[in-house]
């Protein structure tokens, strides 16, 4: 395997990692944001694929995919339909937050792992001077 193929997929690692920390922490600021009646409710992912084995070499991005939704009666919400029901997205947040930080420690996996080839790289160069 060629060195630039290594760097090339520690830099998509923290890529998809970055990508992951936005979607979760866009789906959990929509938590408690009500949606008009009418509009489709959704939640963000990354790309097509769920892993990062899919998502290699492809490029990402963030898409915004269907969700289920969550009623709440609030007759004095303006977003409120006829029946005084208010309509949220449907999301998660022990899993949003499980993401978050194992996101997180996989981008920080991926800049160490980035560093020390890095790192190695410019010793192997030295030691080639010498």
């Amino acid at each position: 395997m060629p060195i630039d193929s290594v760097l090339d997929v520690a830099r998509d690692g923290l890529n998809y990692e970055r990508l992951r920390l936005d979607a979760a922490s866009r789906n959990i600021a929509a938590a408690n944001v009500a949606v008009p009646a009418g509009q489709e409710v959704t939640l963000w992912q990354v790309g097509n694929g769920s892993s990062f084995g899919h998502w290699l070499g492809q490029g990402g991005t963030l898409q915004q995919a269907p969700a289920a939704t969550r009623v709440v009666h609030d007759p004095g919400n303006p977003l409120a339909d006829s029946n005084g029901q208010v309509r949220f997205p449907q999301v998660d947040l022990v899993q949003e937050m499980t993401t978050l930080m194992t996101a997180s420690r996989g981008y920080e996996a991926n800049v160490r792992s980035f560093n020390l080839l890095r790192s190695m790289m410019l010793r192997s160069l030295e030691i080639g001077a010498k």
